[in-house]
């Protein structure tokens, strides 16, 4: 087994080709290791949080939660098809791509091969399972926020059903702005479902809307993001319908019932838009 040296490195942690072996290796970084001081992220402008809207009800590490391997999808078709053909449009094949608090699945377009796709997330097993993946690298983004990638590295970040968990949203989306090339973009999408104790309070405790505005200003705090753009699908009449029966309302909490899942993503670019998107 060969360390891989890529442009993607930061610091001397090595990042490992997980399409070489049999088996994929993760690279787990040692978050409490000192290392030199790093290029800044972009300045934060204004802290978004208070304290409290940024506890769990949940106090153990995310890295114990997330222990087991959970190889199901957390939300429904027609989200991911949403989701799918969003990529689709916005990522072109050329482009290198972190998949940030990824899982075993990317719901990238399965014709479109990309020049590279890195994966972070808190479980090796699911992110060793991605197809998708050329390399990912293990790290809980609640205890340490520094992403071991150089600046202006990336042209595109993808955060998919997971923000709701970050406790340092602030400091995370700075480090994605200074991961990114300028022009690259930055694609957070989300539901209605979520690991309700692992949730932050501000999210626990939000709307629809209020979900919405709130990444809205996790990006609006990083000084140089454009101005977000937000899509949003909501579940159709009949669906609208069903939700005023019980049993469907359960049957959505468990993700038993297909269509029902509203789509959100909130997508913004490092310093400008690109022309040809």
């Amino acid at each position: 087994m060969s360390t891989i040296h890529t442009s993607l490195r930061a610091t001397p942690t090595p990042i490992f080709n997980t399409k070489t072996t049999s088996n994929k290796i993760v690279s787990n970084l040692n978050e409490n290791n000192q290392t030199k001081p790093q290029p800044s992220a972009s300045k934060i402008k204004r802290l978004v949080l208070s304290q409290e809207g940024r506890t769990k009800l949940n106090t153990y590490p995310d890295r114990d939660f997330y222990a087991y391997p959970r190889l199901v999808t957390h939300v429904d078709d027609s989200f991911i098809a949403s989701l799918t053909n969003l990529y689709r449009e916005r990522l072109r094949p050329d482009l290198e791509i972190l998949d940030l608090m990824s899982s075993w699945i990317s719901h990238l377009p399965k014709e479109v091969k990309y020049k590279r796709v890195v994966g972070h997330g808190l479980n090796a097993q699911e992110l060793a399972k991605n197809p998708r993946l050329d390399y990912f690298f293990v790290k809980d983004l609640n205890q340490d926020q520094k992403l071991e990638l150089e600046d202006c590295s990336l042209d595109a970040v993808l955060c998919t059903v997971s923000v709701q968990y970050l406790q340092q949203p602030e400091k995370v989306f700075a480090e994605v702005f200074r991961v990114l090339k300028p022009g690259g973009v930055f694609i957070v999408s989300f539901s209605n479902r979520l690991f309700y104790e692992k949730a932050i309070s501000a999210w626990r405790d939000g709307t629809s809307y209020s979900r919405v505005q709130l990444v809205m200003q996790y990006f609006q705090c990083v000084e140089g993001f454009t101005q977000p753009e937000i899509i949003r699908k909501l579940p159709n009449a009949n669906d609208a319908q069903e939700s005023k029966s019980v049993f469907s309302w359960i049957m959505r909490f468990l993700g038993l019932l297909s269509g029902s899942d509203p789509f959100y993503a909130v997508i913004a670019y490092r310093n400008f838009k690109p022309v040809n998107e």
